[in-house]
């Protein structure tokens, strides 16, 4: 792999089925690397499909050394004890990326949908297909957790890629003020 690309993690957390997508970032160029999810045996005890969680982030994060990992957030739902174990998930997921040294960022679902087709409200399927033309890839996993996965990883280029990325930022203001001195008034 050039020195020049990145590698970005995506995932979508789950207790039954967590999804995951990586994609390698060449300058202009976003290319998929993988996208699949880890099944969880619903009868195995809580805290076992946690530490299947850890140990399969692990293994891609030693396996495709990536930059960056992209989670999606969990939505808010009327079933609590739901979104404790999906909490649960989610926080194993960004501490083994943590524990390596990975950067993680989260993002919305809405966030998500948005980046990646122009509407916050789009369905799986929609997301699935918008994909399809931006990496150029022809295959329907059997799990669309997989392609949300993916879509988390793109939404995370996207936004790092934006001009606007560190336009919050004290220091991206700095540098550009440094950069185009002609543009301070006076």
């Amino acid at each position: 792999m050039a020195n020049n690309s990145k590698i970005i993690l995506g995932i979508d957390p789950g207790t039954i089925i967590m999804g995951y997508g990586l994609i390698v970032v060449q300058g202009q160029k976003v290319e998929i690397v993988d996208m699949d999810v880890l099944k969880l045996n619903p009868k195995k005890d809580h805290y076992e499909r946690l530490r299947m969680i850890h140990h399969r982030v692990n293994e891609l994060i030693l396996k495709h050394r990536p930059a960056s990992c992209a989670i999606e957030a969990p939505f808010f739902g009327k079933n609590v004890q739901s979104m404790l174990k999906l909490g649960r998930a989610q926080g194993v997921a960004i501490a083994s990326a943590m524990q390596a040294g990975v950067a993680v960022a989260e993002y919305s679902p809405k966030k998500v949908k948005q980046s990646i087709t122009g509407n916050g409200s789009a369905n799986k399927e929609q997301v699935w297909q918008m994909l399809q033309r931006i990496l150029h890839f022809s295959e329907q996993p059997q799990y669309l957790d997989a392609t949300d996965a993916l879509a988390v990883a793109v939404c995370h280029h996207f936004q790092e890629s934006s001009p606007f990325a560190t336009a919050g930022k004290s220091k991206g203001w700095e540098k550009f003020l440094q950069q185009h001195p002609e543009r301070v008034g006076k």
